[in-house]
């Protein structure tokens, strides 16, 4: 699978289901949510703004996304629901590896720059640091309707793991009748 592959495969609706660990509470959380994945052109206005934010150019970028969400946790009554601008930037000299530009972290609600790389066997590895924190997420695909996600936030220094969670996402098909 090429990393262009693997962007074009994650567009869609995915109902996810999470259990994280968080080990510095000693508490175990379940997460139901809906994640809305969808394509923006490069003369979107908010991937503009992203890489105007990076001063990158917009001819190096590839496969801009948006990434939405909405759930609900057994942790909080309160629902959880966001939305990211997420910019690929390729390694000209290794397409498989590049920069994940974000408006909005994951560990941390600040923009946010990834190191990602795509292995032989299709594992989608992002790599982000924070300023008081540090995120690794693995993203596979069991098959095109089926994925597995599998995320640590670790202390700054890299030494210490706060909090591990599995998700398994399915995609969402619409079943319209013609």
């Amino acid at each position: 699978m090429k990393i262009t592959e693997f962007f074009e495969l994650s567009i869609g609706r995915w109902r996810s289901q999470r259990s994280g660990h968080h080990l510095a509470f000693a508490h175990f959380e379940e997460v139901l949510s809906t994640i809305d994945i969808e394509s923006l052109s490069t003369d979107d206005p908010a991937v503009r703004e992203v890489c105007k934010l990076y001063d990158v150019e917009i001819s190096s970028i590839t496969h801009p996304f948006r990434m939405t969400w909405e759930g609900e946790s057994d942790w909080d009554d309160k629902p959880i629901s966001g939305s990211t601008v997420l910019v690929p930037i390729p390694d000209i000299e290794n397409p498989s590896r590049g920069k994940l530009l974000r408006e909005k972290g994951y560990a941390e609600t600040i923009p946010a720059v990834g190191r990602y790389h795509l292995s032989d066997d299709g594992v989608f590895t992002l790599l982000t640091e924070y300023d008081l924190a540090a995120a690794e997420e693995r993203i596979w695909f069991a098959n095109p309707n089926l994925r597995f996600r599998v995320s640590m936030i670790k202390t700054s220094d890299g030494k210490g793991v706060t909090t591990a969670s599995f998700s398994s996402e399915i995609r969402s098909l619409s079943s319209s009748t013609s």
